[in-house]
């Protein structure tokens, strides 16, 4: 999509996302600004890593997103047999009616629209690095062939950093490919009675609720993202607002220099950007704000800073960090 979006082009993306949070948050009780984020991600082009303890519904949320968008998904549990061929898939060996035998690639389960991801940290470092390409280049290679993946391409991970038995800590390499990493708190009183109240639980909602867009529309809200304009002035913003991260700029924030082991890498830049453009498109702008990317910038480069010793020991989060630095930005 090439040019300058129009107004009715403009609203009709507005009503899509409005008509999707509301669909999903049928489903999904509590977390609105969840909801949203995780709709930002999708339509940003990113990917998305879910952290929360058990039970919150992380599953869940990546089955209702598949089903309102009406797109293909499929669901990888990991674990720690888990090998990346059962990921990728494997080439096996066929016979045909003459007697010839031929090597067939059998693809695997990352051959979908949107994949979950399920508790990503139980699998080896090994299996866990074969989505790197797929998250990264939407095409998976194999047996000396490159195959591409079909549009759009989703991948939801989930994780429970909480739980270490068992589990594999995720390469700052792997983590970074993330667009947005998203925390799932406990929910509040009123949720849980909204909760209770369910006798089929998300499953029996999510029955009821139709598919809302198809995958050639949601290709195409991908697309009108990238139309979205921006200053150089609010790309300068957003650079200097991931350097305000990094321990070792001039730019940098008092506390970043103190708990920090390593800051924000050059992807948080686009992930800001990229989630601006959505943010102004779902409110019906043609061009992102400063608090457009102020706005995404907990999801976008928390999981991006590396706390140094100093920030381990006294417990810092960086969700904490960045909410300081927007502060002080916004201020």
């Amino acid at each position: 999509m090439a040019g300058k979006l129009d107004k009715v082009a403009i609203e009709g993306f507005g009503r899509d996302f409005e008509a999707l949070r509301n669909g999903m948050a049928s489903v999904i009780v509590g977390y609105p600004e969840v909801i949203e984020n995780v709709l930002i991600c999708f339509f940003a082009g990113g990917n998305l890593l879910i952290d929360s303890a058990t039970g919150l519904g992380k599953t869940m949320i990546a089955k209702t997103l598949a089903h309102v968008m009406g797109v293909k998904s499929s669901r990888i549990q990991f674990t720690p047999d888990l090998m990346p061929a059962d990921i990728i898939g494997t080439t096996i060996v066929q016979e045909t009616k003459d007697g010839r035998k031929l090597f067939v690639f059998q693809k695997g389960p990352v051959f979908t629209q949107l994949l979950l991801a399920d508790e990503i940290n139980r699998a080896t470092p090994k299996t866990q690095s074969a989505l790197l390409e797929a998250m990264q280049e939407r095409h998976v290679s194999a047996g000396g062939k490159t195959y591409a993946l079909e549009k759009p391409y989703f991948v939801i991970a989930t994780m429970n950093s909480h739980e270490t038995g068992g589990t594999y800590a995720l390469p700052e390499a792997q983590v970074d490919r993330f667009f947005f990493k998203l925390m799932l708190g406990k929910p509040g009183i009123d949720a849980l009675q909204a909760i209770s109240r369910r006798g089929g639980g998300g499953g029996a909602a999510m029955a009821k609720l139709a598919p809302i867009i198809d995958g050639v529309r949601a290709e195409e809200m991908q697309a009108m993202v990238r139309v979205v304009e921006t200053t150089r002035e609010l790309r300068r913003f957003a650079i200097e607002l991931v350097l305000r991260t990094n321990p070792v700029s001039r730019e940098s924030a008092a506390e970043a220099k103190k708990f920090l082991r390593y800051g924000s890498s050059p992807r948080g830049v686009q992930a800001l950007i990229l989630g601006a453009k959505v943010r102004a498109l779902m409110q019906g702008r043609d061009e992102a704000t400063r608090a457009d990317v102020l706005a995404v910038a907990r999801p976008a480069l928390a999981h991006r800073l590396i706390l140094n010793f100093e920030g381990e020991a006294d417990g810092v989060r960086t969700e904490d960090l960045i909410d300081g630095v927007v502060k002080g930005l916004a201020a």
